[in-house]
């Protein structure tokens, strides 16, 4: 299958201009509800060392280090994302493929990720270096576009119905990549279940503490269509002390 594959994505100018609007413009998803919820599962960070996957211009990065982690290393592949994040003196960007990264074991009291992880091809693997860069009771939580966005084969999106709109799910098992047109033609996204994106947590030896499938407020109609099946899934886990 070809497409745009995340790495690779954030610096075409195209893509980048196109979601650079959609990040201004009061109808993306990332601000009215992964932030809220990231924040729900998040444990305090005072005093932790964090690092953070796919970091993008380094928002949550730098929520983080505001709140009081000692430092954040903030990881992203694309180099337009990086150029244009901000300076903060407890965050150091590093431009990084995720499925490469390299970093010493037992480095992190936590590690984050903000719907980066459906661009990843080897799930399983990054989830197993993670499991090995976090110190014992040290905590991983991310957010991804949730299985059941990600299903259908090509992913079309709400569909047209005699009744108005559907959301289809259909090809839900055979799991692997996808694209979408989405701001450009052909983004390539990888598509897993639930019960996949779980059992690598569990097989990296890593407990679950926490999961969530979060909506928009019932007062935000440019968002509505989000409480008629969940945008993104977060899971939480803990490295056992």
């Amino acid at each position: 299958m070809t497409g745009i594959a995340g790495r690779d994505l954030y610096d075409d100018p195209r893509f980048f201009e196109g979601y650079r609007r959609l990040r201004t413009s009061g109808t993306a998803l990332n601000d009215a509800i992964e932030v809220p919820a990231m924040a729900r599962l998040l444990p305090p960070v005072a005093g932790l060392s964090v690092v953070d996957l796919g970091c993008g211009t380094g928002a949550l990065a730098r929520r983080l280090a505001d709140e009081g982690a000692a430092d954040v290393l903030a990881v992203d592949a694309s180099e337009r994302m990086l150029v244009s994040a901000e300076k903060h003196p407890r965050v150091r960007y590093l431009r990084a493929d995720l499925e490469t990264l390299t970093l010493p074991p037992g480095c992190a009291d936590l590690v984050v990720s903000s719907l980066a992880l459906h661009y990843v091809a080897d799930y399983p693997a990054l989830i197993r270096s993670v499991a090995g860069w976090l110190r014992p009771g040290g905590g991983f939580l991310f957010s991804q576009e949730h299985p059941i966005c990600t299903a259908r084969r090509p992913m079309t999106g709400w569909l047209e119905t005699g009744n108005g709109t559907v959301w289809p799910v259909d090809d839900y098992a055979a799991e692997g990549p996808r694209t979408q047109n989405w701001i450009v033609e052909g983004v390539m996204k990888h598509h897993r279940r639930t019960a996949t994106l779980i059992n690598a947590l569990l097989g990296a030896g890593l407990e679950l503490t926490g999961i969530d499938e979060p909506g928009p407020a019932l007062d935000s109609p440019e968002l509505a269509e989000h409480l008629r099946r969940p945008p993104i899934l977060l899971l939480a886990a803990v490295r056992p002390p």
